[in-house]
């Protein structure tokens, strides 16, 4: 009686926890978002476990099956399975960049292993793969939509890259390799959200100041107040760190300001990442070597739009070589007003350049970040991001308040399309916090599909660093927060507008080099009069930009063109360096650095320095072997909108067209494919050189 006792007292407890716990429950919330007003950090482990079960015996299910593989019995349910999984993975990990604390840091060591465990024990099941591989060669006989075969040849070449063919040794190696790269990217990430909150400066001397706009002391007092503390306090944030080295006449401030951020995880410590470059690159190359690949970048490119190593490094050194001259005169020119300003020659280093070019330009062009925030007061600029796609597409933004969110400062809206219908839900979060890690970037917690003939609508969320509003003033934005937005916004549409049947090709889930197009394109429009009459208001009188200061913007928009050409490739070189190597790496990080980005070095190298140790987007993000992709995309995004200002830059015929052919179909075709629908031809790379100024018309 005892055992009998204690068996429905445990389960009476186990069926309460499950009924508390809202990932183990439909969610009843509008739209079915995630309900983070009832989530704890208590649910996420159970969850994760209920929700690995839960997949394992869909999984299970269809393994079991007599029947002949086909896509409605194989591939279907298996593109479906893991939805309590989806769940709280999306919200876990989302969470863990955007609002994340030592509890959750801690938990993702226990949750990141029990993932990569999980996910081999699917990728590595040799009878799913016999079923998966069936359907495959067999695609074109079954009668399927052009989208059913691009599923299925996606998810063959995701087991097909996850170690599918190798033997059962070379299976159980893969696993530990796998697991391994796992923890060690997120060990990564961890240690440079860490250092970079560690680092904070609090200035009491006004001479200390010296320099500094009003806008950027509020913000500093402000969270020196925060803290408890009286003066002015500085961190490497964007917003704080960008300010202080534009604007400091302290040049002794700049260079301690500097060395912090860029000596993150390098100089030892335990936040220290030089031995996770060195184990993350060399697990990668182990990882590519045992699928039979030479190095990982020749793993990862054969499934983006450039292929191989060969046409990176023609993009990257085409540009290299069309920029060179522009990139030397503007460094040139920078030294020289430096010398000019100073009344004595001066040796630039790295943390002079953003003070002297910042002056110059305001010399050249009497413009700055202090005379555009005015008009970019963020509540603005939301109307103007939201209204560029009301003008393009039709949409429109409403805000809810009883969707949850997951921080007071987030927001919620109800994204609709022309005729009224629902699309989808859009969460912003605008300011930097100490849980949230540097950067901008777009995800969802949802994406589309469409099932038993319903259109399951996307969760989209954009998270940004912006400027946070001060005690007397509001958020006013630099002109390069408002092209972040417009950025993110871009990828936001991205998810938004998706119209697929199946969620792994909806939306953003496109080639690395091709998911920035979307994005880098909506940036175009900040510099048309047209568009910042439209939201470019001052704060306080409420008068419109002025023309004569969009004409300055328009002057200024190729101002350092070559020099910022140049900065990106060298992060693209970078990238490639660590990932065509094909031997594992013992050196020195810096060193192999400098070799690796000298021919687009254009300042003095700082010894200890090291870009590496906090590269996130290929050490702890998706962009290895693939950073290259930004200059991929802004080609494709310079070609794409030289057609709407041949046709009109709110052309609604030109919008339709990229709506219907980049922005809607997510992986369901060749990107090439895509581009060339909307374009009418392959992209050319005179656009770029054009809107740069490198090439004449």
């Amino acid at each position: 009686m005892r055992k009998i006792f204690f068996s429905i007292l445990l389960m009476t407890t186990l069926n309460a926890a499950t009924a508390q716990n809202p990932f183990l429950q439909e969610y009843k919330t509008p739209h079915g978002t995630p309900p983070f007003d009832k989530i704890k950090l208590e649910h996420y482990k159970p969850a994760f476990e209920k929700g690995i079960e839960q997949h394992k015996k869909e999984i299970d299910r269809i393994v079991m099956q007599r029947s002949m593989p086909t896509f409605l019995n194989t591939i279907e349910p298996y593109e479906q399975s893991g939805k309590i999984l989806s769940k709280v993975s999306s919200v876990f990990f989302n969470l863990l960049s955007a609002e994340s604390n030592e509890q959750m840091m801690q938990l993702s060591q226990e949750i990141s292993p029990m993932l990569s465990t999980h996910n081999n024990s699917i990728t590595l099941n040799e009878a799913l793969f016999n079923r998966v591989k069936t359907v495959y060669e067999n695609r074109n006989n079954e009668g399927l939509t052009s989208e059913q075969i691009r599923l299925i040849e996606k998810i063959y070449e995701g087991f097909e890259n996850s170690g599918a063919t190798l033997s059962v040794e070379d299976k159980k190696k893969y696993e530990e390799l796998s697991t391994k790269l796992s923890n060690l990217t997120l060990n990564f990430g961890q240690n440079v959200l860490r250092e970079t909150n560690k680092f904070e400066m609090l200035l009491t001397d006004e001479a200390d100041i010296a320099g500094l706009p009003q806008s950027v002391l509020d913000a500093a007092s402000a969270k020196a107040k925060s803290k408890g503390k009286t003066g002015w306090m500085f961190d490497l944030s964007a917003p704080s760190y960008i300010g202080f080295m534009k604007y400091s006449t302290r040049r002794d401030l700049r260079e301690k300001l500097y060395m912090a951020y860029n000596t993150r995880c390098v100089l030892g410590g335990e936040f220290d990442n030089k031995e996770n470059v060195k184990e993350i690159t060399n697990t990668r190359l182990e990882i590519a070597k045992l699928l039979g690949y030479s190095d990982h970048a020749t793993y990862s490119l054969r499934n983006k739009m450039a292929k191989n190593k060969e046409a990176v490094y023609n993009l990257l050194d085409k540009l290299h070589d069309a920029y060179a001259s522009a990139a030397l005169a503007d460094v040139r020119e920078v030294e020289g007003f430096a010398t000019g300003m100073e009344g004595k020659a001066l040796d630039l280093q790295p943390w002079d350049w953003s003070f002297y070019s910042e002056k110059l330009k305001d010399a050249k062009y009497n413009i700055n970040d202090e005379l555009i925030r005015p008009y970019f007061e963020l509540e603005h600029v939301k109307k103007g991001v939201f209204g560029l796609a009301t003008d393009l597409y039709g949409l429109t933004f409403k805000k809810n308040t009883k969707i949850p969110v997951y921080h007071p400062e987030v927001e919620a809206f109800e994204v609709y399309d022309a005729d009224g219908k629902y699309l989808a839900v859009l969460f912003t979060d605008f300011h930097p916090r100490a849980g949230k890690r540097q950067g901008a970037w777009m995800t969802e917690y949802k994406g589309q599909y469409i099932r038993k003939g319903g259109d399951s609508r996307p969760h989209i969320s954009l998270v940004m660093n912006f400027t946070r509003p001060t005690e007397s003033k509001p958020a006013l934005l630099t002109f390069d927060e408002v092209e972040t937005f417009l950025h993110e916004f871009g990828h936001g549409l991205h998810g938004i507008l998706s119209e697929c049947t199946y969620e792994t090709l909806s939306g953003t889930a496109v080639a690395r080099d091709f998911v920035e197009l979307p994005s880098q394109v909506m940036e175009n429009w900040l510099t048309e009069k047209a568009y910042l009459d439209q939201f470019a208001v001052h704060y306080e009188t409420g008068e419109k930009i002025p023309a004569e200061l969009v004409q300055k913007l328009v002057d200024a928009s190729n101002y350092l063109a070559g020099y910022l050409c140049y900065r990106q490739l060298s992060f693209g070189y970078l990238d490639m360096a660590w990932h065509r190597q094909s031997a594992p790496f013992s050196g020195d990080i810096r060193e192999f650095e400098r070799k690796a980005m000298a021919s687009t070095a254009l300042l003095p190298i700082v010894k200890d320095a090291s870009m590496s140790t906090q590269f996130n987007h290929i050490f702890a993000g998706g962009y290895a072997a693939g950073y290259y992709s930004y200059k991929w995309s802004e080609v494709l995004d310079a070609d794409a909108f030289s057609l709407f200002k041949k046709n009109g830059i709110f052309d609604k015929a030109t919008a339709t067209s990229f709506r219907k052919n980049v922005l809607s179909r997510g992986n369901t075709a060749d990107p090439m494919q895509l581009y060339v629908k909307f374009r009418g031809q392959e992209p050319s790379v005179d656009a770029l050189l054009e809107r740069n100024g490198v090439l004449k018309k």
